[in-house]
């Protein structure tokens, strides 16, 4: 698999202009000022018309920043790029426990709810200013392939309009969950930009939001047609479809639309789901068939500590294996049937003081002495991949949308293709109808999907309560349902004082 960063750094110089970090790496949060640098997009979409390697060298850079330390304008050990967030959500629902705190991250500001609680905390800047990043890649790319409404002659500008749009939505799509309750059409909830230029601008509705969402990603499906990506890092039709499932799936309204998606996922056959044996292999390879979307990591990347593995990893030099412990919640453990092949991706020793520790399903080496160390030795530098997507997330969620739109047969059958793998027996699920149906599939969406930040987004889905158990540090026993204000972010306190009209919307 191709570096993503060596690609990035190499197509830039490659160009015969001199690019600014601060221009490629700039927020573009509103309420910030706008980089300053000699070359404007306009001169970049000139340029892009007769050097094809621009708009690519863009799109690399916009994936490189998935990955990048500090991408959410932080030095903290929890800044690591999109992963940062799969670890903000899964804590916030409940799923996962701090089951102990030794280093301080996460404690006070994500699992005691004092960041959403409280806009002044930097946690709600990190999340705003990560993906307006995105954002602000992805439009630039945009615009130096003619603007948003602009479509491309040429395969590769086609490919790489499509990835940027796909990629703008899949950042407005977490900012309007990370910020929104519920979907509530006319609630203004964010700043919308389709370009890179403005400074400013005040907060679009929900519906609008979202309206540009499914616009980019309905026009990326299409873009893509006939793009063969060299490596997962890149977006392709699948996983363009799968964003937009899930879009319209927090929306609701949408289960036919979200059911024909996912199907279409499926049909495809590019992906297998895990096998049994699988399910303890580590998630650590981006070349396991079932992945959809994810990176292949190298030393190159310079990634340690501060990153995904260093949060989650208990066998690394890490966090996770140092004192900051990760584990399932014990309600939802003990949901699990005692024949179901995942509980063994999780360390079951009450007594250990390391209890329900994902052990089995996340590890950085295939070693698991616990002597990996990401600063020294043979392996310097984070080598085990990060997983965005896999293909039981259709499968689960094309289940979801059939039992929402009363085609409970088409829902079993699809829960029950997954099921068949981690059960010996999964003719139970031939008796479930009405709630009971959707209960068991939000419930296996959550045994399913733990640590890989979808347990947030199917609890707003399913409008639920989740009831955190005894192997949390706060809030133990306490009912929070989906649209507390404890599960939102807030609009973070520099953009309420630098943008103008924010500030009016908030007054």
């Amino acid at each position: 698999m191709r570096n993503i960063k060596i690609l990035f750094v190499s197509a830039i110089l490659a160009m015969s202009y001199s690019c600014s970090d601060e221009l490629l790496n700039n927020s573009g949060v509103s309420g910030e000022s706008q980089p300053t640098t000699n070359l404007t997009s306009a001169q970049l979409e000139v340029g892009a018309q007769t050097n094809s390697n621009i708009p690519a060298a863009f799109v690399n850079g916009m994936y490189a920043q998935m990955i990048q330390t500090g991408s959410g304008g932080t030095g903290g050990h929890d800044d690591f790029g999109h992963k940062s967030y799969d670890v903000f959500s899964d804590m916030l629902c409940g799923d996962m426990a701090l089951s102990r705190s030794t280093f301080g991250w996460y404690r006070a500001s994500i699992t005691a709810f004092e960041a959403t609680q409280d806009f002044t905390f930097g946690d709600n800047r990190q999340v705003w200013r990560y993906y307006y990043r995105i954002i602000r890649s992805a439009n630039t790319i945009i615009d130096n392939l003619g603007g948003t409404d602009v479509t491309p002659t040429d395969a590769d500008s086609r490919y790489n309009m499509g990835q940027a749009k796909a990629m703008r939505a899949h950042s407005y799509f977490y900012l309007a969950q990370f910020y929104q309750k519920e979907y509530n059409a006319s609630e203004p909830i964010l700043p919308l930009y389709t370009r890179v230029e403005p400074a400013n601008l005040p907060k679009s509705t929900a519906q609008e939001v979202y309206d540009l969402i499914e616009s980019d990603l309905n026009e990326a499906i299409t873009l893509l047609d006939g793009f063969n990506r060299g490596s997962k890092t890149a977006v392709n039709q699948d996983v363009a479809r799968m964003i937009l499932a899930y879009a319209l799936g927090a929306k609701g309204g949408r289960d036919t639309d979200v059911a024909q998606l996912t199907q279409q996922v499926i049909n495809a056959g590019n992906h297998t789901m895990l096998a049994p044996g699988e399910v303890t292999n580590g998630f650590n390879d981006v070349a396991t068939s079932s992945w959809m979307w994810g990176i292949d990591l190298v030393p190159a990347n310079q990634l340690g500590l501060i990153s995904w593995w260093g949060q989650i990893d208990s066998y690394s030099y890490s966090y996770a294996g140092a004192g900051d412990y990760k584990a399932m919640d014990i309600n939802l453990y003990n949901q699990m049937p005692t024949n179901d092949v995942r509980r063994a991706q999780f360390f079951n020793n009450p007594a250990s003081g390391r209890n329900l520790q994902p052990l089995l399903k996340f590890y950085y080496s295939p070693a698991v002495a616990g002597t990996n160390n990401f600063f020294s030795g043979p392996q310097v530098g984070v080598t085990a991949d990060y997983v965005y997507m896999r293909i039981e997330e259709a499968y689960l969620l094309n289940a979801e949308a059939n039992a929402r739109a009363g085609a409970e047969g088409a829902a079993r059958t699809s829960l029950k293709a997954l099921m068949a793998r981690r059960v010996p027996d999964a003719s139970y699920i031939d008796a479930l109808s009405g709630q009971a149906l959707l209960d068991e599939i939000y419930l296996q969406t959550r045994l399913e999907m733990w640590g890989e930040g979808k347990s947030y987004l199917a609890m707003k889905r399913n409008k639920a309560t989740t009831t955190r158990g005894a192997n949390h540090l706060s809030f133990v026993g306490v009912p929070i349902p989906y649209n507390d204000e404890r599960m939102t972010f807030e609009i973070p306190q520099g953009e309420i004082q630098n943008n103008p009209f924010i500030n009016d919307q908030n007054q």
